[in-house]
């Protein structure tokens, strides 16, 4: 797996056992905590003193030694036997002890697992086309990608405090199997005439107003990737709202600038980032035309799938609701080795599946899962379904019960079951898609699963266009109706996707209309929710944490400086000096705005004038005022004067400028985070964010 067997970080684990530390003993506030303990992939439960901990697996790729740990893991720290496959791939831990998190994850780290950044306002799992590397159509394999843009992105300083969350995928030909169209990122591998590369989409959504991601590449070469991922990731930086978080994803910037001018911003960006990244070895995989031929789709195939490699096959996996016990865990490890299989992965749709089986060893496969209780997919168990109010704060429906309830019937359709609107079953992808929330009828509080219908997050595809909010009471039989309906009335062999968007929306209005209604009498018979004995109600749980944690501006310009500090040494190195000192600008703007913020100056553009600024509010700390005037006029000096030399001495200033500013804004406020942003690392002994006791101002 290369690179990918060692993303954990033992300094990083211990900064935040000691966090928890802190916290527990009152001397760190919670927001603070907060966002540190979701960087490092622990999320709040509904259930207080529990945790849920996110196990990040890129493109879903594990093997068997990390299951085996995944199930030490669950049985020494959870209080649950059961882990969880998520829609990004990844696999989550429930019911650990907030105590109990720094030991889970020094266990994980040593068997080769993180969970870093797998939470909070960073780049999240980057999910692939399940079958990359095996699969007869791909142009190229984007395991190379996905590990080069994973070494690249984590910890990186441009995504550990952005406006929101950012969710990348890679697919490997133009089916798009990894659904480029609903992520903030989708690099698609195509063939443009005798050459290959990536067609690139970007603004893509669900939860909160879905949108479909828009082309900002038709075509780029591979050695671009990472730059026009740079350039996305800083517009999203730039422009992207950090106070309404409803409004912070990428694709609001969509309809802020229209599709023409969020392109324009974008090639803004992409001029400097291409710039700055043109040194930078960049992932690199072999291409071919790649097989015409059925596409496997968005998860694991839905049956044993042929694989390029003449004689091997894709062996998939279903697993009920995403969920497996650490003794089946511990046993599809076993399979792995017994059968010599090294590559296990887990996909959109909550399932696995295992690849490079040869034909003579399918059928011994097949009975070794049968006694785990695992096999093949069968028609209508393609049913995916998120936590729900089992765990999640934000959880409105019992989705994990409904889930099983529900099938996509003879025709296999996707059902897709969200216990709200932000939508984690990823419901405006599916079939029918449904996802909760409350709604009041007669005085009365009456659980509603919103019904979705048509979703196909692949290449010629669309999101599911909006139906009906029909009572969870009532759910199984809307589901049964659509069912039949499209039986009695598709033509031969078409689609649910085709079917349904043919139908419209109103079609499904006037199916559904008696289950929507609710007279008076019946109000009695809807007021529960699946799995529950009281009458339905909306917990008031604070709100969830998927969302992230809003960051002081102060804290977001040191993170964004740090950037700029990796752009100007790129910049300098290859001699372009004036775009480096453009960068050292910068961040002197950067730092100087984020600490007139926090002590309520103006906000000004001009060095000179931040100066002056730093003069009138900080008369006691001279310094900073003095160097930030020097850097003012060394900064306007003729690009002809410029040289490395001089750039060196400029730089090195600098750097100590920021440490000092630093220090000032931790004194003056203990609760930032400053830990990766700054130019020298911080002592290990120090709380989160504290800087070197030898920078002073």
């Amino acid at each position: 797996m290369g690179y990918l067997d060692n993303l954990a970080n033992d300094g990083e684990i211990a900064l935040y056992d000691q966090s928890v530390q802190e916290y527990r003993d009152l001397k760190m506030d919670v927001t603070r905590f907060t966002a540190g303990r979701l960087q490092m992939g622990i999320y709040g439960q509904r259930q207080e003193g529990v945790n849920m901990v996110r196990i990040k697996l890129p493109g879903g790729r594990v093997s068997a030694p990390k299951l085996r740990t995944i199930a030490s893991a669950l049985e020494k720290f959870s209080r649950h036997d059961v882990v969880h496959i998520t829609t990004r791939q990844d696999i989550q831990m429930h019911y650990v002890p907030l105590e109990q998190t720094p030991a889970t994850l020094r266990h994980l780290a040593e068997g080769g697992l993180t969970t870093r950044e797998a939470c909070g306002n960073t780049i999240r799992n980057i999910t692939t086309c399940p079958l990359s590397g095996v699969c007869p159509r791909q142009h190229t394999d984007v395991t190379h990608h996905l590990e080069g843009t994973v070494r690249h992105m984590l910890r990186n300083p441009l995504t550990q405090q952005m406006p929101r969350k950012f969710k990348i995928s890679l697919s490997a030909c133009e089916a798009d199997c990894a659904q480029g169209m609903m992520h903030d990122l989708g690099a698609i591998a195509v063939r443009n005439g005798e050459h290959f590369g990536f067609k690139v989409v970007a603004g893509g959504g669900l939860g909160h107003k879905p949108h479909e991601a828009i082309v900002v590449e038709e075509f780029i070469e591979e050695k671009d990737l990472l730059a026009v991922m740079e350039a996305v990731i800083q517009l999203h930086n730039r422009y992207s709202d950090r106070t309404k978080r409803a409004k912070s994803r990428i694709k609001f910037l969509v309809d802020k600038f229209g599709p023409e001018g969020f392109v324009e911003k974008y090639r803004e960006e992409l001029v400097r980032t291409k710039s700055a990244l043109a040194n930078i070895d960049y992932p690199k995989g072999e291409w071919s035309p790649g097989k015409e031929g059925e596409a496997p789709g968005i998860g694991a195939p839905r049956r044993i799938f042929p694989q390029k490699q003449a004689g091997y096959y894709v062996f998939p996996i279903s697993v009920p609701m995403g969920n497996l016990n650490a003794s089946q865990l511990r046993a599809l490890a076993d399979i792995c080795d017994t059968f010599e299989l090294p590559d296990i992965r887990t996909s959109q749709d909550q399932n696995m599946f295992l690849s490079d089986v040869p034909e003579a060893k399918i059928e011994p496969l097949r009975a070794a899962l049968a006694a785990l209780g695992l096999g093949v997919p069968k028609a209508g168990d393609d049913v995916v379904a998120c936590p729900g109010t089992s765990t999640c704060r934000l959880g409105i429906t019992s989705s994990t019960i409904v889930g099983p309830k529900l099938s996509g019937g003879e025709h296999d359709l996707k059902i897709r079951v969200s216990g709200c609107h932000n939508g984690c079953a990823q419901p405006e992808a599916g079939d029918i898609g449904i996802y909760g929330e409350g709604k009041r009828m007669h005085g009365k509080l009456v659980p509603h699963y919103q019904m979705h219908f048509g979703g196909n997050g692949m290449a010629r595809g669309a999101l599911a266009f909006k139906g009906p909010s029909i009572p969870t009471a009532r759910i199984e039989e809307a589901v049964k109706r659509v069912q039949s309906a499209f039986s009695a009335t598709r033509e031969a062999d078409e689609p649910f996707f085709s079917w349904a968007h043919r139908k419209d929306k109103a079609y499904f209005n006037d199916l559904l209309a008696d289950l929507v209604e609710v007279k008076p009498e019946q109000v009695e018979s809807v007021l529960r929710d699946h799995g529950q004995k009281a009458d339905f109600k909306v917990l008031q749980l604070g709100g969830g944490e998927c969302a992230g944690i809003v960051q002081t501006r102060t804290g977001t310009s040191f993170f964004e400086a740090a950037h700029e500090r990796n752009y100007r040494d790129a910049l300098k190195f290859q001699l372009k000096f004036a775009d480096s000192v453009g960068c050292a600008e910068e961040i002197a703007r950067l730092l100087a705005q984020g600490t007139l913020e926090l002590i309520g100056g103006q906000k000004r553009d001009d060095l000179s004038d931040l100066a002056e600024e730093f003069r009138r509010l900080l008369p006691t700390k001279p310094r900073l005022s003095r160097q930030l005037a020097k850097f003012a006029e060394d900064f306007a000096s003729p690009a002809e004067e410029l040289n490395d030399a001089r750039l060196t001495e400029w730089f090195a200033e600098l750097d100590t400028w920021t440490m000092e500013v630093a220090q000032f804004c931790l004194d003056f406020d203990r609760g930032l985070d400053l830990e990766g942003a700054l130019p020298r690392p911080l002592p290990a002994k120090s709380a989160l964010g504290r800087v070197p006791s030898s920078a002073t101002v």
